[in-house]
C-alpha cells in the first residue's frame, strides 16, 4: 500500500480563461494533517476542492489511493468521493435533529438502521453532544453546529477528511475550544486530513506538514516548524509572522557563523554562506529580547544594538514593540516586562538576539 493517499501531478485549474491554480507536485501522506495556508484568493480552497475531486483540472492528474482519477466518469467519481468527508466553514446542516444529521451520510450509503445507531451514538458521545441528539439543527450555537458537522463527517470513517476554514465564523473562546477538540479527534482517529486556513495559529496547532500558497502556487511545503522558522521566500516569511526583514550582504565567515553587513547593523548569524552573497536577515519577533539602555549584557553575547522604541501595540498576552535601530526591528514583550522596563515611545533600549535566531534568505 502506498504511503500517499492523494497525489497531484502537473495540475492547473482555470476560471474564465485565467489560471488560478498551478501545482507541479503535491502529495498527501497517509495519516497526516496537511495544512494549506494562504491569504484569501491564494488558491487554497480551489486546491482543497481539487483534492476532494470536486474541481476538474484543465491539465495534469490527480491520484487517489493509487488510482488515476478519471474526471470524465461521474459514476466512479461519486464512488471515490464517498470515501471522503468534509467539514466546511458553514456547517450546512439539514432541517432535522442533530441525531438525524449525523446519521445522514450513513443512510445515503444504505447502511441498515442496526448498524447506523451505534456509530452515531459513539460520535455524539465522543464530541459531547449526546444531550443535543433530538434538538433541531437550526437551534444550535456555532460551536454546537461545528461539533455536529464533525460528527457527521467522522461517523463515515472517511479515508480523507477535508477541513475548509472550519473555525473562521466562531468567536474566540469557542474557536479555541473547537480547535483543541479537532486536534484531539484527528490525533485519536489517525484519519488523513487536509486543512485549509489563513490563520497561522490554527496551522501550527493542527499541521503535520504545511503547504504555503501564494497566488495559486505552492511556495513551500515542509513541517510547520520548518516553514515558520526557515521560510524560503520573503513573502512566506511575512505571511508566517516574520516582521523583521533586513537586507544585507555576507562580509565574513567564522566557523559555522557569518557576519552580515546590514548597513546600520553588523549581524552575526548561523549558517554556511559565501562572502558577497546578498541576503535578507529574517528574525521572528519572539526571538528578539529588549534590555534597558544600560542593562547588563552577558560576556560573549553577539547582536546587541542600541535603539529607541518607535511604537507599542498591546495584544492579549503581550505587547508588540517596534524599535528603531537604524532599521526597523519588531519584538514581542510580555506585559510584565513592558511594565518593568517602562517601554514608552522614545524610550532608549538595547535589542539583542542570538546568532541562531536570524534565518537568512537569499535575495
Amino acid at each position: 500500500m502506498s504511503d500517499n493517499v492523494l497525489e497531484v501531478h502537473a495540475v492547473s485549474v482555470d476560471y474564465d480563461g485565467r489560471t488560478v491554480l498551478d501545482v507541479p507536485e503535491l502529495t498527501v501522506r497517509r495519516g497526516e494533517v496537511l495544512t494549506l495556508l494562504g491569504e484569501n484568493g491564494s488558491g487554497k480552497t480551489t486546491l482543497l476542492r481539487l483534492l476532494g475531486l470536486l474541481v476538474r483540472p484543465v491539465r495534469g492528474s490527480v491520484v487517489f489511493c493509487g488510482e488515476n482519477v478519471d474526471f470524465g466518469n461521474p459514476r466512479r467519481l461519486l464512488e471515490l468521493r464517498r470515501r471522503m468527508a468534509a467539514v466546511m466553514q458553514e456547517p450546512l446542516l439539514c432541517r432535522m435533529s442533530v441525531r438525524r444529521n449525523v446519521a445522514l451520510g450513513l443512510r445515503f450509503r444504505g447502511l441498515p438502521k442496526a448498524d447506523i445507531e451505534p456509530r452515531v451514538n459513539a460520535w455524539l458521545e465522543r464530541l459531547a453532544i449526546s444531550h443535543l441528539g433530538e434538538r433541531q439543527a437550526s437551534k444550535l450555537s456555532g460551536g454546537e453546529s461545528q461539533r455536529t458537522s464533525l460528527a457527521r463527517a467522522m461517523v463515515l470513517d472517511p479515508e480523507v477528511l477535508f477541513l475548509d476554514e472550519p473555525f473562521a465564523a466562531l468567536d474566540a473562546p469557542t474557536r479555541q475550544a473547537q480547535l483543541q477538540e479537532f486536534q484531539e479527534v484527528l490525533a485519536e482517529s489517525g484519519v488523513t486530513a487536509v486543512f485549509a486556513t489563513h490563520d497561522r495559529g490554527e496551522a501550527l496547532a493542527l499541521s503535520t506538514r504545511l503547504a504555503v500558497l501564494i497566488q495559486g502556487r505552492i511556495a513551500q511545503v515542509d513541517s510547520a516548524e520548518t516553514v515558520f522558522s526557515r521560510p524560503e521566500q520573503s513573502e512566506i516569511a511575512r505571511f508566517v509572522g516574520v516582521e523583521t526583514l533586513i537586507p544585507g550582504r555576507i562580509e565574513g565567515k567564522e566557523d559555522n557563523n557569518v557576519w552580515v553587513d546590514c548597513g546600520e547593523l553588523r549581524v552575526r548569524a548561523f549558517g554556511q554562506w559565501a562572502v558577497g552573497e546578498e541576503v535578507l536577515v529574517a528574525i521572528r519577533p519572539e526571538e528578539i529580547d529588549l534590555l534597558e539602555e544600560h542593562g547588563p549584557v552577558k560576556n560573549g553575547v553577539y547582536n546587541v544594538f542600541p535603539g529607541r522604541v518607535k511604537k507599542v501595540v498591546p495584544a492579549e498576552t503581550h505587547y508588540r514593540v517596534e524599535v528603531d535601530c537604524g532599521v526597523n526591528v519588531v519584538a514581542v514583550v510580555s506585559r510584565t516586562a513592558t511594565r518593568e522596563m517602562v517601554l514608552d515611545v522614545g524610550t532608549p533600549v538595547q535589542v539583542t538576539f542570538p546568532p541562531r535566531a536570524p534565518h537568512l534568505i537569499r535575495r
